[in-house]
């Protein structure tokens, strides 16, 4: 849940509820001040003393007594919380809309005590007005005061800030994040098994601002290690996809469930108050509804599940030194320095560039899309956002704009590869859903940047130039490389240890759940 509650001990926040609380005594003493010069240029003959009397005693006796509304008000809208995390669009309009109901709150509560109008009406509109300018306005100048360090500032002497941690920062979206994140000139950690190889980080070791730990996330030791020092956590490591996971149930729910809870606890033990989680859209299930954050989650795969799960865990332990947030990712496609041709839009294109025909199974089935590097974008918004705005919080992570039936997928790869033949098949797989991403555009401002089309003209750049020869390549398929590898396995005795500890009786119920809802699905 968001937590509206200021911390009183940053002075920052302090300032803010002091500067806001002046705000509205100036608009107030303005707005009087207004109606008495308007009445004096209107009625030359008033008694200019008397009226500048009666308009003082209601500021003390009707509207000073009723102004602590005001910063209860705007704390309860998130003034000095969530919204700080705000784009400054959403920003600007979600503190004038506080301002707006702060007042008409003040004014009801007036008239619920006196029966009559806390100022003069010509007084109330113009307080109303210059309230919502001061608010937003002093916020407004504060941001184009504040300038961003330059690089000789953050290059030069002086105490750096500590790593961000990204865990399976050498995937497929990891990649892009640590060159995202490098090029904002945060200092990099990455924790990997580099179960795929190294390639995809392999430039960026020669960035002072970027280290590579090469480890497991279930080795303990690999971990504590990691972590050590760092401001913020990314986790990204995972079995990923439904075959993947089938293929050894034990090491999917090891990797995906019992690290996170152990990385969790190793990061709440080192101070670490920062973590991102990357879950799934796919603990929707299937489902016609057009999902959000808080409609029933109803998981239908193993991987699925162990996201969950995970989530809960995380969310669990969320507390004011500790700041969790789940983002629940659409379907990912699209190029990146780890390519990968397991994913629907990716494949379909491989196909169609390099056979001409594509197979749509379940046509009619709708799923969310997103752009690699716009997961990676979403996740640098998110560390960039205020600890109190997204903390415990569950966003799904995508664009309400891609979501699309797969039969739309095949349309829109045949307009960029007009010589495609589609060809329509049904199989078992009954995921589908539509989901909502009001909430990560309106809470934290994140939209898309990158369409369907864009990212389908991308890929077929990428194999025009031959920079991807063989889309069927293992190297390119989780599951076909795991198949040929074998299943990451523990090295050590204790890592077992450790992972079944954390786990529980975690991986007989998953199985013994998933074995039923498989056998429900299948009958459907």
């Amino acid at each position: 849940m968001r937590s509206v509650i200021p911390d009183l001990r940053q002075p920052e926040i302090l300032l803010r509820i002091i500067a806001d609380i002046i705000i509205v005594h100036v608009a107030a003493a303005c707005s009087l001040m207004g109606v008495l010069f308007w009445r004096l240029l209107d009625t030359p003959g008033i008694d200019s003393p008397q009226l500048a009397a009666a308009l003082g005693h209601i500021y003390v006796t009707r509207f000073l007594p009723l102004s602590f509304i005001f910063p209860v008000a705007f704390t309860l809208s998130g003034f000095y919380s969530y919204t700080r995390g705000y784009s400054a669009a959403y920003k600007w309009r979600a503190i004038g809309r506080g301002s707006v109901a702060a007042t008409l709150i003040c004014l009801f509560a007036d008239f619920m005590f006196t029966r009559a109008d806390i100022m003069p009406r010509s007084a109330t509109v113009l307080f109303l007005c210059l309230v919502s300018t001061g608010t937003v306005g002093i916020r407004w100048m504060k941001s184009l005061l504040e300038l961003p360090p330059s690089p000789e500032m953050t290059g030069g002497a002086g105490p750096q800030p500590a790593p961000i941690l990204v865990v399976g920062g050498a995937g497929y979206i990891g990649s892009l994040l640590c060159r995202m994140l490098l090029a904002k000139g945060r200092r990099v950690r990455v924790l990997d098994s580099l179960l795929y190889g190294d390639g995809a980080v392999r430039d960026l070791l020669a960035n002072p601002h970027f280290e590579l730990v090469a480890g497991d996330c279930r080795n303990i030791q690999s971990v504590v290690g990691a972590v050590k020092g760092v401001d913020a956590i990314v986790h990204l490591a995972a079995i990923v996809g439904d075959p993947a996971c089938e293929q050894d149930r034990q090491t999917a729910l090891e990797v995906n469930y019992a690290a996170t809870r152990m990385l969790a606890e190793i990061a709440r033990g080192n101070g670490v108050s920062r973590m991102v989680f990357a879950s799934s859209c796919s603990v929707y299930g299937a489902s016609e509804m057009v999902m959000n954050e808080r409609s029933v989650v109803e998981p239908i795969s193993l991987y699925a599940q162990t996201k969950l799960d995970s989530e809960r865990a995380l969310l669990a332990g969320c507390s004011t030194t500790f700041h969790p947030t789940i983002l629940r990712l659409a379907t990912v496609f699209g190029h990146s320095a780890r390519p990968r041709f397991d994913l629907v839009v990716n494949l379909l294109s491989a196909k169609a560039f390099q056979e001409g025909v594509i197979t749509i199974f379940n046509g009619q089935q709708w799923r969310p899309f997103i752009h690699v590097r716009d997961v990676a974008a979403g996740i640098v918004r998110i560390l960039d956002a205020p600890a109190a705005s997204v903390s415990g919080e569950i966003f799904n992570l995508g664009d309400s704009q891609l979501n699309y039936p797969l039969s739309a997928v095949a349309e829109h790869i045949r307009s960029i590869f007009p010589n495609t033949r589609v060809e329509n098949a049904e199989n078992t797989d009954r995921r589908n859903y539509r989901v909502s991403f009001d909430k990560v555009r309106n809470q934290v401002g994140f939209e898309c940047g990158v369409s369907l089309e864009k990212g389908i003209r991308e890929l077929k750049d990428i194999f025009e130039r031959g920079l991807v020869t063989d889309y069927k390549a293992v190297e390119y398929h989780n599951q076909r490389f795991l198949q040929r590898v074998g299943s990451p396995l523990n090295e050590r005795l204790i890592d077992a240890q450790v992972m079944a500890a954390f786990a529980g009786t975690q991986l007989n119920e998953v199985s013994s759940v998933m074995d039923l809802t498989l056998k429900k699905t299948a009958t459907v």
